[in-house]
């Protein structure tokens, strides 16, 4: 993994290098091992580079191209074989070859048509003198982040937004209107950030800078099909292959010791499982990491929750003599206490606190325990166990009643929604606002208003535009959803702070795509939910874990850590008064009557959790951003 950057004079300036050499010496935590850049008279380029993969042994970049051109990357080919072959590189050659020396044969061969080849983790950079251009792409799902800035006199980019702001012409000012957008739980999706002056490459984008602007598309693309395999059997065998070929993938770097999260789900567990497996004819090993309330915790978990999942996991990891199973147990940290080191690294305001202490945490004990490569499943239900719950709509619309029914029965057997739910799903459209609000309100599927759960001011609210419509189709709502998450800047902030790499096989392009292309029919196959799933899995996961009825509820015990943390969160809110963006930004008088009127019990009732796992928490968070970015010391 690396971290890049780039500096083009547009007024003619002659301070391109230093300004490249100040942006990688400001992301040089980002990348310790080793710093290069290439210098041209009004154009420089760089990379800092954390070696964790066997080829980066033979990483120099930047690349001269035979063009004349330039290239710098961050990057991780999960298709590294295959792209080799078919840019008939000799074998000899490809093994001292890195990963961007790939990616630059392909740029040479294919030019802006090679990153709809690329699978994996990656972002570019390429400088092209001769036009006076430069490029930048990221891959699909947005793994490797890449931030820029455009002026009349400069434009410059960097992987991380602390990058840029090492330039005195970017200064450290928070976005405020994305900052509101945050709040009320919009899709983060454009080129925005959380910060004025800084641009992002979106997921599965591309932008090329000129002289005479900037212009930006998607080059992510997928060919759409749906599959029509001869057996049942036959999908789950390609869904095992798939998920095979995706962990493996990842293991590259790992060097016969992977760390995972382990659940008591489907997803982490089928990627722990399935890594295991991959290992053990070589003695390979799998730490296989469970977050858990803390030791005792007596507090109750929703109703169709269990709130420690440490038994459900343990299941999985008793099937694989090659997974360690730690339990990480709450800490009793408050959620408070690693917000600034993480805003700081990640530029941007944290989501859930809540669950960012136990992602710390099991962070920390990988570190810990020499692990360099963590493997998460955070993005299943998008793919590999899609419950195609989704597809009600789409069948209804398509007049495939009978598809559309046994759907239907198999979301009402499962308990996920009442058939009131089930109509509202179906028929979106075909019912007035109020009408449709009300059988959400009636079914298992209401969610409470915004104003429950957010911490921006009404009025702010209320002057937002609408929200966009949701995608529609399988596959327009699961790549929208897999494009907003954006997950570089987090992953780049664990790889800085713990020296671990976190990498999700789940997203994989290939295993997302598969998915996608398998039919509603066969994800209800026996009448049941996730029923490819289920058959795909069985022989990875135990039987108690794949008919467990209840789902697990993560952090459970959050709430003692802030208890015990009062006076910061006051402090907290003290502060956020005192500032103009944030007193313009977030309700805080209604955060203080939340504050002065702390529960004694009951955290897992909706409206507590509403008011201050959500709304509490997430109004500070997003305070604590704006005024650690404003210089505003308590």
């Amino acid at each position: 993994m690396s971290a890049i950057a780039g500096a083009w004079r547009l007024d003619g300036a002659p301070d391109a290098v230093e300004c490249c050499a100040r942006m990688l010496s400001a992301q040089a935590v980002f990348g310790p091992h080793s710093g290069a850049q290439w210098d041209g008279p009004e154009c420089s380029l760089g990379r800092r580079l954390f070696r964790l993969l066997p080829e980066d042994i033979h990483d120099s970049g930047p690349l001269r191209l035979p063009d004349g051109g330039v290239l710098t990357a961050d990057l991780r080919l999960d298709n590294r074989g295959d792209l080799c072959r078919d840019l008939d590189l000799d074998p000899g050659r490809a093994r001292v070859m890195a990963d961007a020396d790939v990616l630059a044969a392909a740029w040479m061969r294919w030019r802006e048509d090679c990153f709809q080849r690329l699978t994996g983790d990656w972002a570019v950079a390429i400088w092209d003198p001769a036009t006076s251009r430069l490029t930048l792409a990221r891959d699909p799902f947005g793994h490797r982040p890449l931030h820029y800035h455009r002026s009349a006199r400069l434009a410059a980019f960097a992987s991380m937004p602390l990058g840029l702001h090492a330039l005195a012409e970017v200064p450290v000012l928070p976005d405020e209107a994305r900052l509101a957008a945050f709040l009320a739980l919009r899709p983060e999706t454009g080129a925005g950030t959380f910060f004025a002056g800084i641009e992002r490459v979106e997921p599965g984008g591309v932008t090329r800078i000129t002289r005479e602007g900037v212009r930006s598309w998607l080059h992510y693309a997928p060919t759409r099909r749906t599959l029509a395999l001869r057996r049942p059997e036959a999908y789950a065998e390609a869904l095992r292959e798939q998920l095979d070929r995706s962990v493996d993938a990842q293991l590259r770097g790992a060097d016969g010791l992977v760390g995972a999260h382990l659940s008591s789900g489907w997803d982490s567990p089928a990627v722990a499982a399935t890594a295991a497996r991959l290992l053990g004819p070589t003695g390979g090993r799998v730490v296989a990491f469970t977050a858990a309330p803390r030791e005792g915790y007596a507090g109750g978990a929703p109703p169709g929750r269990h709130g420690d999942e440490s038994a459900g996991a343990a299941a999985t990891a008793t099937l694989h003599a090659n997974i360690e199973h730690v339990i990480v147990r709450g800490s009793g940290r408050s959620p408070l206490e690693d917000l600034d080191r993480d805003m700081a690294l990640g530029g941007r305001p944290v989501l859930n606190p809540c669950n960012q202490v136990w992602w710390n945490d099991i962070n920390a004990a990988a570190r810990a325990r020499g692990v360099r490569v963590l493997l998460t499943g955070d993005f299943g239900n998008l793919g590999l166990t899609e419950d195609g719950q989704d597809a009600l709509p789409e069948l209804a619309a398509a007049g495939q009643w009978r598809t559309w029914l046994r759907l239907a029965l198999a979301t009402r057997r499962s308990g996920t929604l009442r058939w009131r739910g089930v109509l509202a799903a179906s028929f979106p459209d075909a019912l007035p606002v109020a009408a449709w609000r009300l059988l959400r309100r009636l079914s298992r599927t209401f969610e409470p208003g915004l104003t429950d759960h957010i911490a921006l001011r009404p009025e702010r609210l209320a002057a937002l535009p609408p929200s966009p419509p949701p995608a529609a189709g399988r596959w327009d709502r699961t790549l929208a959803t897999l494009a907003r998450m954006d997950l570089g800047l987090a992953n780049k902030a664990a790889l800085a702070t713990y020296g671990v790499d976190v990498r999700d096989p789940l997203t994989d392009r290939r295993l997302v795509e598969f998915c996608l292309s398998v039919p509603v029919e066969q994800l209800i196959a026996d009448g049941r939910l996730r029923a490819l799933a289920r058959r795909a899995l069985a022989d990875r996961l135990p039987a108690s874990l794949l008919a467990l009825p209840t789902r697990g509820y993560q952090a459970l015990d959050w709430h003692e850590g802030l208890t015990a943390d009062r006076a910061t969160l006051a402090a907290d809110l003290n502060r956020l008064a005192a500032t103009p963006m944030t007193a313009r930004l977030i309700d805080i008088d209604s955060l203080r009557v939340l504050a002065a009127r702390w529960p004694t019990g009951d955290w897992i009732r909706p409206a507590t959790e509403d008011a201050y796992r959500r709304r509490l928490l997430r109004g500070v968070a997003v305070g604590r951003f704006v005024t650690r970015a404003l210089g505003v010391n308590g």
